[in-house]
């Protein structure tokens, strides 16, 4: 795990200054706190920090063959480093180091842009191929890993964080409105979009290549799930789940430093505890949470499985105060808002982990795999909402749509009978419908249809969805932009804010691949949620853990403190007319979203997270000046 940087003139072939690349790869020193490198050669400049964790000594970068013809900088891990080297000694390459960064050089070298597709692992990586002057920047499949860029005229920029880019910018950067509308409907910028306009991130299994004076952005990853024939039994399912699930969890505890676990109160990290009890014994793990006062809070059944389970267990409690004053803090880490009210706990879990250990597992993905939220029921039983005659589903929608509260279940029914199916997807992962979104912004600020920009990034994904039943293709499109661009956003950029790895097993290539090619009924089988995943689950944990229900108390905590005081410091930003998102924003509209939450007649508690955050962002980004529409 590192942070990498990087600059290429393309067009005239500047040389590029060493003090801008040096300039860059100060930004994020807290990335890797262990080493340096650089690599300035005319127009191609390339910076890196190291967090030193496998071949301490030998992984130096950037990297080249012996020949310098390839050089490499990468910021994550290859799991099957080990067999790749293998294979390409057979074919004549030598390798000098024990390092999984010179299976990238040499994979290049032998297979080209293909060496991507024979990865297993997370990454954000730069390849200069020499004789042919030709740049690649690639996100691994799943986006575990980040990589952002700009392009100002014949000149690229890019970096793991945003800081880097920003750097090199010498005005202000500006704010992109279409992008600030997507983050205010999904709690999330989705890729290739940032907040802050002309800087982009890679999507998902994306590169960008840049050679011969131009440049081009393609899908490198081209996975597409087709059911298995013949289908698996649940038996032959959960019996090859769970040697996916050890082979994940053995390839990434490959360390040369020490490694812990953040373990929650809920079966998918214990189900990760018993695994790595598999490999070795006494890890270190560790829980956060806010205290007996909040009923719904899992310090105590963490504490227990990790008793069960005979592991060194830490927990982290943190207070109403400690979130209010750290906030502001963790928005700056972030550096793109992200509104998930868990950034907190993971903010100050890991770094109490970082004490100790250098690499930590966690258990996010099989949410998203297997149909794990409340949204996947109505996804999963759409077609027999649909079976039902008009004279049943209207009185029914009709009363669901006068309820209090009940924000979410209200979007689900109308999603329900909207038939093209990425827009389906769109309003279902809508935490507000897209005219009350609109409705936010100046007037004149935004242009039409803002929030459909999802839409978009998503566009190249449709003919790779084709073989998937309903559920199936909201997970396909969720791994490749909610899970990435939300929970591992935030996980990898406040883990790093300490110097912590964060590794997540379920999202390993190989779990991903075979479980999108099983049918709805494996993920939830009669309204019973992650069905196969708990029946895996079963082989290691005893029933009081598989029976305990889930959680979500950061959820829980945050509605409670905008309900109950509205003169705390999250409220008074909303309510402070002087704030800077009104410079964007209307503040008749964002009070009315109060008062209708205050009164308990909406649950408005994300979209009030969410304009909180954003309040926070721009008083930590010195208050970007807005772009015009």
């Amino acid at each position: 795990m590192c942070g990498i940087c990087g600059q290429y003139n393309f067009g005239r072939q500047a040389p590029v200054q060493h003090r801008d690349i040096e300039a860059m790869t100060r930004s994020i020193i807290h990335r890797g706190p262990d080493d340096e490198g650089f690599y300035v050669a005319g127009p191609l400049g390339f910076g890196f920090r190291r967090l030193s964790i496998i071949d301490l000594a030998g992984g130096h970068q950037p990297m080249s063959d012996q020949e310098e013809c390839v050089w490499v900088i990468f910021n994550g891990e290859i799991y099957n480093f080990l067999e790749l080297k293998r294979e390409l000694e057979a074919y004549g390459h030598v390798f000098r180091t024990k390092s999984d960064t010179e299976v990238i050089v040499h994979g290049y070298k032998q297979w080209g842009d293909e060496v991507l597709n024979r990865l297993n692992g997370m990454f954000g990586l730069a390849i200069w191929d020499v004789r042919q002057r030709r740049l690649v920047l690639a996100r691994d499949a799943f986006g575990i890993k980040l990589l952002y860029y700009r392009i100002a005229g014949d000149c690229l920029y890019f970096g793991s964080e945003m800081r880097a880019i920003r750097a090199t910018m010498p005005e202000r950067p500006e704010i992109d409105p279409t992008s600030l509308n997507l983050f205010l409907r999904y709690r999330y910028t989705a890729s290739p979009y940032t907040i802050l306009k002309d800087v982009r991130k890679l999507a998902p299994g994306t590169k960008l290549v840049v050679q011969n004076g131009s440049h081009e952005l393609s899908r490198w990853y081209r996975f597409k799930p087709a059911p298995f024939a013949p289908a698996k039994s649940p038996d032959e399912a959960t019996e090859e789940l769970l040697t996916l699930y050890k082979q994940a969890v053995r390839r990434q505890l490959i360390s040369d430093v020490p490694v812990g676990l953040l373990l929650s109160g809920g079966l998918d990290s214990g189900l990760l505890l018993a695994l790595m009890n598999l490999n070795g014994s006494s890890w270190q793990t560790y829980t956060v949470g806010y205290g007996s006062t909040f009923a719904a809070d899992e310090l105590a059944d963490a504490a227990e499985t990790a008793r069960m389970l005979a592991s060194k267990h830490t927990s982290v409690t943190i207070t109403r105060s400690m979130f209010g004053e750290t906030l502001p803090k963790i928005v700056a880490s972030l550096e793109e808002p992200v509104a998930s009210s868990s950034i907190v706990p993971m903010y100050f879990v890991c770094e109490r982990a970082r004490q100790d250990v250098k690499v930590a597992l966690v258990g996010q993905g099989p949410d998203e795999l297997f149909g794990g939220y409340r949204r996947h029921l109505g996804i999963r039983y759409r077609a027999l909402w649909a079976r039902l005659p008009s004279w049943v589903r209207t009185p029914i929608s009709s009363a669901v749509a006068a309820l209090p509260r009940n924000e979410a279940l209200k979007r689900g029914v109308y999603s329900l009978a909207i038939p093209d199916r990425m827009r389906r997807y769109q309003h279902v992962l809508s935490i507000l419908p897209g005219d009350q979104v609109d409705n936010l912004f100046q007037d004149g600020s935004l242009e039409p249809d803002a929030g459909d920009a999802v839409l978009e990034s998503w566009a190249d994904l449709a003919d790779l969805m084709d073989g998937t039943d309903e559920l199936g293709g909201l997970q396909f499109v969720e791994l490749r932009s909610t899970l990435p661009d939300e929970l591992l956003m935030y996980a990898d950029k406040l883990s790093m804010a300490h110097g912590l790895e964060l590794r997540v097993p379920y999202v390993d290539k190989e779990i991903v691949e075979y479980t999108e090619r099983l049918p709805a009924n494996f993920k939830v089988r009669n309204r019973f949620q992650k069905w196969i995943h708990n029946q895996v689950c079963r082989t290691y944990l005893p029933d009081s853990i598989l029976k305990r229900p889930k959680r979500g108390f950061a959820v829980k905590v945050v509605d409670g403190w905008f309900r109950d005081e509205i003169d705390n410091r999250m409220a008074d930003a909303l309510l402070d007319s002087g704030s800077k998102l009104y410079q964007y924003l209307r503040p008749s509209a964002v009070r009315e979203l109060f008062e209708q939450h205050a009164s308990g007649r909406h649950d408005n508690h994300k979209i009030l997270f969410s304009l909180v955050v954003f309040e926070e962002w721009l008083r930590a980004h010195q208050e970007p000046v807005a772009a015009r529409s």
